[in-house]
């Protein structure tokens, strides 16, 4: 299995600077990684630095609390495509599945697809598996039916990814739509689990570690 081609290389902290940026990048290009993944302010960084090269710039909207209002969202997103970003993770409105208000999730994704179709940027749809229960889970991946990828949570929330939050997602999105794990993916051994129970992206903010894993994991067995 090529690994780096599942890993969004993600760096969303706060506090990140532009030689972080740069840093993750440059890592993004010798490893192969599909893609990097920032905060919207670094993404047209990224554009820049990336340029000429196979990695995808991937960003976010309403991240990482999904509390912000559609048309919030939706300045975020024609704002990314603007800056040429390939590939957008949006954070869905948790809040509104609590209430049982699936309608807001269907509008906030017709409104966030419409905007990206055009430009063929992919989205993704953060649901935050860990804070809800299986009911929810299964409502809300019956609602999107539209987006490309059902991401499990933000990294930021509760407890890393787990091997039946992929399983639980697999069993109820429409076919068609692929499954990105993110959330404290620290181990190689992890990672190749997580793809072989379904996902088909990983976001990663230690997909470095995973990989020179994988190189020693090699080593060993020779």
């Amino acid at each position: 299995m090529n690994l780096p081609s599942y890993i969004d290389h993600t760096l969303l902290k706060p506090d990140a600077s532009l030689k972080d940026v740069e840093r993750l990048c440059s890592e993004a290009i010798n490893y192969g990684f599909y893609s990097v993944c920032v905060n919207p302010y670094r993404a047209e960084d990224c554009k820049r630095i990336l340029k000429g090269t196979d990695v995808k710039v991937c960003s976010v909207v309403g991240f990482p609390l999904g509390a912000n209002q559609i048309e919030a969202k939706a300045f975020e997103v024609k704002s990314l495509i603007e800056k040429g970003v390939d590939e957008i993770d949006y954070v869905i409105n948790i809040g509104a599945v609590k209430d049982g208000n699936f309608e807001v999730i269907k509008e906030e994704m017709e409104e966030i697809v419409s905007l990206a179709k055009p430009y063929n940027v992919v989205i993704k749809a953060i649901i935050e598996v860990p804070l809800l229960n299986l009911r929810e889970i299964e409502e809300v991946c019956k609602v999107l039916t539209s987006v490309d990828f059902v991401k499990t949570s933000t990294g930021f929330n509760v407890r890393p990814v787990t091997i039946e939050d992929v399983k639980i997602l697999r069993k109820f999105v429409r076919e068609g739509v692929k499954i990105k794990a993110a959330g404290g993916i620290r181990s190689y051994k992890l990672a190749l689990e997580l793809v072989k129970a379904g996902a088909s992206r990983l976001g990663c903010s230690r997909s470095v570690d995973l990989i020179k894993q994988s190189y020693s994991e090699e080593f060993s067995s020779h």
